[in-house]
């Protein structure tokens, strides 16, 4: 049987692109590789990739040289977590602070990481976690 090798992208549909662009280039420091009308992608950590998409925006086929993507879309808060340095989490944790963002949730893992838990403009549930997650983090 074929493998799989490890997620490249990862989408959140957002309502306002800006607004939602301004916060991951802002908070996050997240750095854009590419933007459109539709559409913002950013480096998440060494070779991942986020990608904003206005909601709505992506429930035609697009065609371009190269092919077609087909239509996708996606409703209500969503949840994705960005690895980070243990020893980095107190930064973290004053950032967000300092920028008025809301900490909700704290959790240690049994197996020793540490997460905490913060919502996007789109309400979009966002979680650093340190190493210790999961077993293969």
């Amino acid at each position: 049987m074929p493998t799989l090798g490890r997620v490249i992208e990862t989408s959140l549909y957002v309502d306002d692109l800006d607004r939602a662009a301004s916060f991951y280039e802002d908070v996050l420091e997240m750095p854009l590789l590419t933007a459109d009308q539709r559409f913002r992608a950013y480096a998440a950590g060494g070779s991942n990739v986020l990608l904003l998409f206005r909601r709505g925006f992506t429930l035609e086929t697009v065609r371009m040289p190269g092919g077609t993507i087909p239509p996708h879309d996606g409703h209500g808060p969503l949840h994705i977590a960005f690895a980070i340095a243990a020893d980095e989490l107190p930064a973290w944790e004053a950032r967000l602070g300092e920028r008025g963002i809301e900490i909700e949730g704290r959790t240690d893992w049994s197996r020793g990481g540490h997460s905490i838990y913060f919502r996007d403009p789109d309400g979009h549930l966002l979680e650093l976690a340190t190493p210790g997650l999961w077993a293969v983090y």
